[in-house]
């Protein structure tokens, strides 16, 4: 049975949203998911920021317990909901355990690693109106590396997964970014361990209903066929684009 939660998600679409809509499905807490359109810079408005200063999705306020607490930032929110909704430690590992440091090492790896990484590479070979080679090559390059670094750490683990010998929150944690790599124009299937690891994430009931919060889950359709994939590229690219602007002329 769902613990008797009361827990507003807010999010889009993307690979750090999933990451915590996934993570909510998977503990089977009772959640409200609210859609912040970030395509039209809803996350920049006055109210978000009470809730996360830094304008950015995912964020959650949990008022089960009476008294809103706000969290953001995607290892936070993680850390944060398992040791509230997680205390037989499905997903997740008792605290200051050996276990729990190393799945904490590993999202901090994701968080500084991959996603930055991924989300430049993201950038420059979907969004930006210039194709700079160096920029697509050095952040396909890095990403790489770190996709290389996660397949060795699966490969060196008896039960391929990330930390302790179970899904645990690193692996979700690393599985939203991994999970839109063709996005990023970066093949999986070079990485043996990381793209077994990567589609049995994807097979887990769970996961499945957590990509589709707060909106459906389309890249991967829309990836089908070159021009699905470019239209959907420069529909993203426009407003990515605009806003970029909107902070310019903000931060000048």
């Amino acid at each position: 049975m769902a613990p008797n939660t009361d827990i507003d998600l807010y999010s889009d679409g993307t690979p750090n949203g999933h990451k915590i809509s996934c993570t909510l499905e998977e503990l089977g807490v009772k959640y409200t998911a609210h859609h912040i359109d970030i395509s039209k810079n809803t996350q920049k408005e006055e109210w978000f920021f009470f809730i996360n200063p830094n304008g950015r999705i995912p964020a959650i306020v949990d008022k089960t317990s009476g008294k809103p607490k706000r969290v953001f930032e995607g290892a936070s929110i993680q850390l944060y909901l398992c040791e509230k909704y997680d205390k037989e430690h499905r997903i997740s590992f008792p605290y200051d355990s050996d276990e729990y440091w190393e799945m904490v090492e590993w999202m901090v790896w994701m968080q500084s690693g991959i996603g930055p990484m991924q989300g430049q590479a993201n950038h420059f070979y979907r969004y930006a109106p210039e194709k700079i080679d160096y920029a697509i090559k050095r952040y396909h390059t890095e990403t790489k590396r770190l996709y290389q670094v996660l397949n060795d750490r699966l490969a060196s683990q008896p039960s391929s997964w990330i930390v302790g010998g179970k899904f645990t929150i690193a692996d979700l944690c690393c599985f939203s970014w991994v999970n839109w790599a063709e996005w990023a124009g970066v093949e999986t299937k070079p990485f043996p361990e990381l793209q077994k690891w990567l589609e049995t994430i994807q097979q887990r009931p769970a996961i499945d209903r957590g990509v589709n919060v707060p909106v459906k889950f389309e890249m991967k359709e829309k990836m089908k066929s070159k021009e699905s994939a470019e239209e959907f590229a420069q529909h993203h690219s426009k407003w990515v684009m605009q806003g970029m602007k909107e902070d310019q002329e903000k931060h000048t």
